[in-house]
């Protein structure tokens, strides 16, 4: 009777167990995932896509010409990789032109003049009716430096903020993300103590002569002053220069302006799920870039890997059984408007019951080779995704945890039903050599590291479209 009742509760467990194993995976599936790396590494459209973003549509900074140029093709590739519907979810976008100069120099007491490489911080201000600044300098690594400062000490100079990203991270996002405050908000705290300038030393671990560009803001309650971004080579050397002389003299000119706001949009290509279509899966990428480079990186790789996605499960003969979303965002580089807006557009469209955010996904930390995904989510969601990690083993991804998900698809947390957000997290070492300076170009784009990113990216997709709960 005894073993009976064991064997009863055996079976039970053992059922129950198999049961939950079905949940998260099948055997198909590995089958399936191996299916997609072969026609992504063999027949794989991403890289020439790229070539074609970034050598003929160059930058995309949002608000210019190039950006709508990125539009129109977008839409034109998505239709012909088989998109259902595709159409723009129009976003009013800043438009912002870095002229044609950022130039500056130091002067030593003794008259002796050395040039600096710098680059005018996205949003800035150009110098005073476009002619030079000059003034003495500051030298600080924290914006809280500046507090404790007497007034004669910053009064009319010139700061430079020379904080390093923190080199001892192993994780490179954590690193920029350490050190962007001087970036965004450098030009703020140095109006607040009467500078007339700021000069921001590059987000990036390379020792180089590239000054890296990126996003700045100002405040409504200070003065206005211009800002740029000085390569870390000439961070490194004026500080120097600065504890030998601090009466030297740093000249600035930049001659970037505001426009008046535009409207691009979104690009939306959709694939009709063939059982829920009224649950959406978004996969995206940012179609803006900065205005130096190409934005290859950052984010055409996103772009790119986001539209083979969709033509590798065309090619398969995959059918989704939820609406796949394929989202090529607006604006991210500078505001968010973009990822902010589809949120706005999901809200309403989840309020009204027509239709149920499932998974948001996106690709945003270059074409490198992919290393796993960062996950924001609630553990439940987090350890069913972690369950499929022995999927994707033969492929040398290894990296499930929770963590930050990405730009675009972050607002998206605001639902009231909240989805699964998903990034998919490359190889980061040697991103931020690149990011946001002339360097990010096509050239600097591995092939077949972009095309791996994309069959991982489409692996997780069919895996999150067959297994992942509805809200």
């Amino acid at each position: 009777m005894i073993k009976n009742i064991l064997l009863f509760f055996l079976l039970v467990g053992t059922f129950g167990i198999s049961a939950t194993i079905a949940q998260i995976s099948n055997p198909s599936d590995s089958t399936l995932i191996r299916s997609i790396y072969d026609e992504v590494l063999t027949h794989g459209e991403a890289y020439e896509n790229l070539r074609t973003l970034t050598k003929t549509i160059g930058h995309r900074l949002s608000g210019s010409p190039e950006a709508d140029q990125a539009m129109l093709w977008g839409a034109e590739l998505l239709r012909a990789y088989g998109a259902d519907t595709v159409f723009v979810m129009p976003v009013v976008v800043p438009s912002w032109t870095r002229g044609e100069i950022a130039s500056a120099y130091v002067t030593h007491s003794d008259g002796e003049r050395e040039e600096i490489h710098i680059t005018a911080l996205g949003g800035s201000i150009g110098t005073p009716g476009d002619s030079t600044i000059t003034a003495g300098i500051v030298v600080v690594k924290q914006l809280t430096d500046l507090d404790t400062m007497d007034a004669d000490l910053t009064n009319g100079k010139i700061v430079l903020f020379n904080r390093a990203m923190d080199p001892v991270l192993i994780n490179t996002g954590a690193a920029y993300g350490g050190a962007n405050d001087q970036r965004g908000r450098g030009a703020i705290a140095a109006s607040r103590v009467g500078a007339i300038g700021a000069l921001v030393r590059s987000l990036t671990h390379s020792l180089d002569t590239l000054p890296h560009t990126g996003a700045m803001y100002y405040s409504e309650d200070v003065k206005r002053i211009p800002a740029a971004a000085i390569s870390t080579v000439d961070a490194r050397k004026l500080a120097a220069l600065y504890k030998e002389d601090s009466n030297l003299r740093v000249t600035l000119l930049m001659n970037c302006k505001a426009l008046p706001d535009v409207e691009q949009g979104n690009v939306i290509g959709e694939w009709i799920g063939s059982e829920l279509p009224n649950e959406i899966i978004t996969l995206g990428g940012h179609l803006d870039s900065w205005d130096i480079g190409e934005g290859a990186h950052d984010d055409g790789a996103g772009v790119v890997h986001t539209i083979e996605v969709l033509r590798a499960l065309k090619a398969i003969g995959y059918v989704p059984r939820r609406t796949i979303r394929f989202v090529l965002f607006i604006n991210e580089e500078n505001g968010n408007r973009g990822g902010i807006k589809y949120a706005e557009s999901a809200a309403q469209e989840s309020k009204k019951g027509t239709r149920l955010y499932v998974a948001a996904m996106e690709s945003d930390a270059g074409g490198f080779s992919p290393r796993g995904f960062s996950m924001d989510a609630p553990d439940k969601l987090v350890a069913q995704v972690k369950n499929w990690a022995p999927l994707f083993e033969p492929y040398n991804i290894h990296r499930f945890k929770k963590g930050w998900a990405g730009v675009d698809i972050g607002p998206l947390k605001e639902l009231e039903k909240k989805p699964l957000l998903i990034g998919l997290v490359p190889d980061g070492q040697r991103y931020f050599d690149f990011h946001h300076s002339t360097s990010d170009v096509f050239e600097n784009v591995h092939k077949r590291e972009l095309e791996l990113g994309a069959a991982t990216m489409a692996s997780m997709i069919v895996l999150i479209d067959k297994y992942i709960p509805a809200p």
